[in-house]
């Protein structure tokens, strides 16, 4: 059954950047696109780049190893279109930012 699990600290992801959370076995990236969290799979599809650590802009994140770009809000990559990672439902409570696992 699926069931919210905490990933992050709000304090933790300033607007405008994103963090990796390893949340049971999974490499989740968690991004704050002015004041509202995000949450997708941190494995590029092309070459398996660390989504979580790549430049942010608006609600597109740029993998930092080939410069594939995904929407942060949906998962579906703008480099190619029929390729997308899997996206989280997210909720806040409290300090804590979670996602539905």
């Amino acid at each position: 059954m699926a069931e919210f699990v905490r990933v992050t600290r709000t304090t933790d992801v300033a607007p405008g950047s994103g963090v990796v959370a390893e949340v049971n076995g999974q490499s989740i990236a968690v991004f704050n696109v002015d004041g509202t969290y995000y949450a997708i799979d941190n494995t590029c599809v092309h070459r398996g780049g660390p989504l979580g650590e790549g430049e942010l802009e608006g609600d597109t994140v740029t993998c930092p190893w080939h410069g594939w770009q995904y929407n942060v809000k949906t998962g579906v990559s703008l480099t190619n279109p029929s390729a997308c990672v899997k996206s989280y439902q997210v909720k806040v409570e409290g300090p804590d930012v979670k996602v539905l696992l």
